[in-house]
């Protein structure tokens, strides 16, 4: 008989905190009374909009080049994402004294874009459309000896990002049930690795845009499957299929995946900003979203939702919150 050791375990979510402790923020777990009375539980939200580069990508990221030779890190690093990797990157590059390069699709956001530079790396742009972004990291990456960080296909980013959930269960104790974003699948299954490894019977559900649901076809499939590019306003999760590893740990971990629109999106971002008093990116709000619509299903007693962004400029966030949205 054989057995599949799984490419992360809770031991290496453990492990990966106590190297990002000091590093990382050990973001406020927040609550609200109307929210609990909206959905008829114990809501425990996760802010990992408060997170340092403005989204939980920073666990991941540091992580994964924290544990890079120094011979590695001397000569830099690369990484390709629509933003907010490219914004933990780009930091942990600087707190680790290395360089980093960065492929970003042309039309990611602006301020995403200026952050990026502003923590010092080199941006290089392509067209999310018909370009192949990988490809131009690994070129790049070849040419100039650097090394990739992915943005979430790696263990030791999976592990770094399961940390914000292994944080909230040490503030909440035992949850129920557990919902967090899903884009190429890191942050959920690190999530999942860390709830279920401490909480086996709590449930852990992920939330697609109905426009990306590349990971919920592909677990009906159980295989992954790849979906054109989709057009949604969460661009950190407009990707066209999970990753190798990430859907391994998902497909035996996840109770579920569930879908939510643009305008439920956008509702979530403005009851957020209303009610709770924060402010979250398309991406970073897709939890709440499943939790306001009621699509998570039927609520157990004490749930917690990952806020995993804040990402957002005011001018995109009027855009897509004021009255004419």
């Amino acid at each position: 008989m054989t057995t599949t050791t799984p490419p992360v375990t809770l031991d290496d979510v453990r492990h990966a905190a106590e190297r990002l402790w000091g590093v990382a923020h050990r973001t406020p777990v927040l609550r609200s009374r109307t929210l609990d009375a909206l959905v008829g539980a114990e809501v425990h939200l996760k802010c990992e909009n408060f997170q340092r580069g403005g989204a939980f990508k920073f666990r991941g990221a540091y992580h994964a080049a924290s544990r890079l030779s120094p011979e590695q890190l001397s000569r830099g690093i690369a990484a390709y994402s629509s933003g907010n990797h490219a914004q933990a990157v780009a930091l942990a590059a600087r707190e680790l004294g290395t360089t980093a390069l960065i492929v970003m699709p042309e039309d990611a956001p602006r301020s995403k874009r200026s952050a990026t530079e502003g923590y010092g790396a080199e941006v290089v742009t392509y067209d999310r459309y018909t370009g192949d972004r990988v490809a131009l990291a690994e070129t790049l990456a070849i040419e100039r000896g650097l090394t990739v960080v992915p943005p979430y296909d790696h263990p030791d980013v999976i592990a770094g990002q399961g940390t914000a959930a292994l944080e909230l269960l040490d503030e909440t104790g035992g949850l129920d049930l557990l919902i967090a974003p899903v884009g190429g699948g890191g942050l959920i299954a690190g999530s999942a690795t860390a709830v279920k490894g401490l909480h086996p019977r709590a449930q852990v559900i992920g939330v697609e845009p109905d426009a990306g649901d590349d990971t919920l076809r592909s677990l009906r499939e159980g295989r992954r499957v790849s979906i054109p590019v989709p057009h949604t306003i969460a661009d950190g999760q407009a990707l066209q299929t999970p990753g190798e590893l990430t859907f391994s740990v998902n497909r035996r971990l996840l109770d579920g995946i569930v879908l939510v629109g643009d305008d439920e999106i956008r509702e979530a971002m403005r009851f957020a900003f209303e009610r709770l008093k924060t402010v979250l990116e398309p991406s970073g709000a897709t939890g709440l979203a499943a939790l306001l619509t009621g699509r998570a299903g039927p609520l157990p007693e004490r749930v917690g939702v990952i806020l995993s962004g804040g990402n957002v400029d005011a001018e995109r966030f009027a855009r897509l919150c004021g009255p004419d949205a």
